[in-house]
């Protein structure tokens, strides 16, 4: 199916959407396919081997103990956090894994094969899923890439999923690319940004059900801060981050008791804090476009309802529709991340998950703010041009540093953005379509150490303990 906002913008688990979600969706898929082929009774044992980024960061990103949860038939979107706990612990504890949810087998991490120098040619993050039955003899074998947000691609289909996906393009009523594409849209139809996505969104679901759709994922968004600023201690992995979230809520709470509009910056960096250190502990996120970007959006949209120049108190009372027109008009750019380029950490490094956020929550809060279509496109190129050469290079494997702080200092970027967009009239020199072909160009030049592998950057100048 075409990308749509419910693609970009969808609930899982934390660490990361392509080195957690992706491979618990693709083992989900694996043994759900075996169970339905009737082979599933005759399995005797297992291998899963790992490549290339999903090899070189796989224990700090979760990724080992996700691929068990789907293997015993787990979904990202529905589990929750006390399941995920639960079956790990009895994992670790019996050294049994439930394939599809009713074979034992004796399956753990320490099973899994390798192969952190060895990337398939279709993406980094590739994984293989085979069975063999008791007289060892392969009754299933299946690979799966995670190319970014979660999404996963199976080997050997890819043509077919890139045929299918634009056949499916050809079903929406105002299709679209490039930036271009969709200005174009908006200037024929006399429409915004976040209208166009509205009526493609309609191609496939009521109006309703599209508005209350966005409004979950924008209330997982806020139970998701609301639980981080819960939690004390230290983030979990070996690094001894100390959450920072809860202190500074309460400070906030003590020095600004009326949300003064000059302590915006300290709400938006709290509420960033607070999403990313959620996901770094493998909590329930919304991926936005991506889990190590989790925090931008959830800030953004934040100051768009509470701090933002115009928002009077009759818009306030209408925070609902400035929810679903921010995500709208934010998931129709990640549309053109997604079409022209990538947002996965491990292929173009964390100007495609960070970045590409931030370039996403400008163009959502220019909407909101009255910006017209122009005015929203040159937001998101402002936030995108100035994360160009962002490195993906995590100290320790783990969603933490720098990732965590990253977040919140790209939401005060795309809220600049938008405020330096509004302040124009929408002309601009260089066009968002040429940032994001630029962003692809630089992740394919862009060294492999520097793309969610922990060989290069932070990862290795400094000291994990």
């Amino acid at each position: 199916m075409a990308v749509g906002v419910f693609d970009l913008f969808s609930i899982g688990i934390g660490p990361s959407s392509s080195h957690t979600v992706g491979p618990m969706r693709a083992a989900a898929v694996f043994s759900e396919e075996l169970k339905s082929s009737g082979k599933l009774k005759n399995v005797a044992s297992l291998r899963v081997d790992l490549y290339g980024s999903l090899a070189a960061t796989g224990h700090g990103h979760g990724t080992m103990t996700a691929i068990l949860l789907g293997l015993e038939g787990y979904h990202p979107e529905l589990i929750l956090p006390d399941e995920v706990e639960a079956r790990l612990a009895s994992i670790a504890e019996t050294g049994t894994l439930q394939l599809a949810g009713s074979v034992p087998l004796p399956y753990g991490v320490a099973d899994m094969v390798l192969r952190p120098l060895t990337v398939l040619p279709r993406h980094t993050n590739g994984m293989t899923f085979t069975v063999f039955d008791a007289a060892g003899s392969e009754l299933r074998k299946a690979t799966f890439f995670s190319v970014g947000g979660g999404f996963i691609v199976r080997e050997g289909e890819e043509d077919a999923a890139q045929q299918e996906l634009e056949e499916s393009k050809k079903e929406l009523p105002l299709p679209f690319r490039t930036a271009a594409e969709l200005l174009e849209h908006c200037r024929a139809q006399g429409l915004s940004i976040a209208d166009i996505m509205l009526v493609n969104e309609r191609a496939s679901r009521s109006e309703e059900d599209i508005r209350e759709g966005l409004l979950h994922i924008y209330s997982v968004m806020e139970g998701c801060v609301e639980v981080s600023l819960k939690r004390e201690g230290l983030l979990p992995g070996g690094l001894k981050v100390r959450r920072r979230a809860p202190d500074w809520h309460e400070r906030l709470l003590k020095e600004d008791k009326d949300r003064d509009p000059k302590y915006w910056q300290e709400w938006v960096n709290l509420i960033a804090l607070a999403v990313n250190e959620e996901n770094a502990s493998g909590g329930r996120v919304v991926t936005a476009p991506t889990n190590g970007a989790a925090g931008i959006i959830p800030a953004v949209l934040y100051y768009a309802l509470y701090f933002a120049p115009g928002m009077d108190k009759a818009r306030q009372e209408d925070r609902d529709d400035v929810v679903v027109r921010f995500l709208l008009a934010a998931g129709a750019v990640g549309v053109l991340y997604k079409e022209q380029a990538s947002i996965s950490g491990a292929e173009v490094g964390c100007q495609g998950e960070v970045g590409s956020a931030s370039s996403m929550a400008a163009a959502g809060l220019a909407e909101v703010m009255g910006g017209t279509p122009a005015q929203v496109e040159n937001a998101a190129e402002i936030a995108m041009e100035h994360n160009l050469g962002l490195t993906c290079d995590p100290i320790g494997g783990l969603v933490q540093v720098p990732c965590i702080e990253r977040n919140a200092i790209a939401a005060a970027k795309a809220i600049n953005a938008a405020k330096m967009a509004l302040w124009g009239d929408g002309s601009h020199r260089v066009s968002l379509d040429e940032v994001i072909v630029t962003m692809r160009e630089t992740g394919r030049d862009m060294s492999s150490k520097y793309k969610e592998t922990a060989m290069g950057g932070l990862a290795v100048n400094v000291v994990e303990c």
